[in-house]
């Protein structure tokens, strides 16, 4: 069953990431009427929000955008720092809401941020576990029993399942405070503001799909460990 589940979400996580790939490839070849680079619009939204101890900084790779709290850069994508079109503005755009919601503690973001060190311990935990499973199944009731190791791989998958969750609000805020700035800030035209819409519509699909992956499995293991108890 694990393995359905983990094909049929693979399978729709592909399916989203091509299609914003396909959308950003589609959005890059329209320039943007205003010629703006995704580091220029960056830099403008971070001083109309009164931010000036943030770098804008170029990043290797597609769709590697990310806005980093700890060092406070917002990094770019190569084709985003550069870009001059209606996906470029999206996501400076997005990633910079981002650095507002870090300047003004966005209750949420803060949630997210305390959530990582235990997320990241959680992916630890559920990686040995089933790295044992895998190469030495016979060894696990050995070392911990059946219904002890269900319950860390729920307790482990429950706090990456809210970490998922959390992180949605987040996102779809992010570019909610994007899309009112380029167009309140009449960064782009009526059809480059649905283009960025669109984009970033498609973006928080990948986040959605993550989420839900992350509640079915969790629900799948609940409901082994309560089968197990009959």
């Amino acid at each position: 069953m694990i393995i359905v589940i983990m094909v049929v979400f693979g399978i729709l996580s592909y399916a989203v990431s091509t299609r914003l790939k396909n959308k950003f490839k589609k959005y890059s070849k329209i320039p943007l009427a205003k010629n703006l680079s995704g580091e220029e619009i960056a830099k403008l939204m971070l001083a109309d929000h009164g931010i000036h101890d943030v770098k804008v900084i170029s990043v290797q790779g597609q769709l590697t955008d990310h806005y980093n709290p700890v060092n406070k850069t917002v990094n770019l994508s190569d084709g985003v720092f550069h870009g001059r079109n209606a996906a470029a503005a999206a996501i400076a755009a997005h990633e910079c809401g981002h650095a507002v919601q870090h300047a003004t503690a966005y209750s949420m973001l803060e949630f997210r941020s305390v959530l990582v060190p235990m997320q990241n311990a959680s992916a630890k935990v559920l990686n040995i576990i089933f790295m044992v499973m895998l190469f030495g199944g016979f060894m696990l009731p050995s070392i911990i029993p059946w219904n002890l190791a269900l319950l860390v791989i729920i307790g482990a998958y429950g706090i990456m399942t809210l970490f998922s969750l959390v992180t949605l609000p987040v996102e779809f805020d992010a570019s909610k405070r994007a899309l009112v700035w380029v167009n309140e800030r009449n960064i782009v035209n009526s059809s480059e503001y649905d283009m960025a819409k669109d984009a970033l519509k498609w973006a928080a699909m990948t986040y959605v799909v993550a989420a839900l992956g992350f509640v079915v499995t969790l629900l799948y293991y609940v409901s082994l460990f309560l089968g197990s108890r009959d």
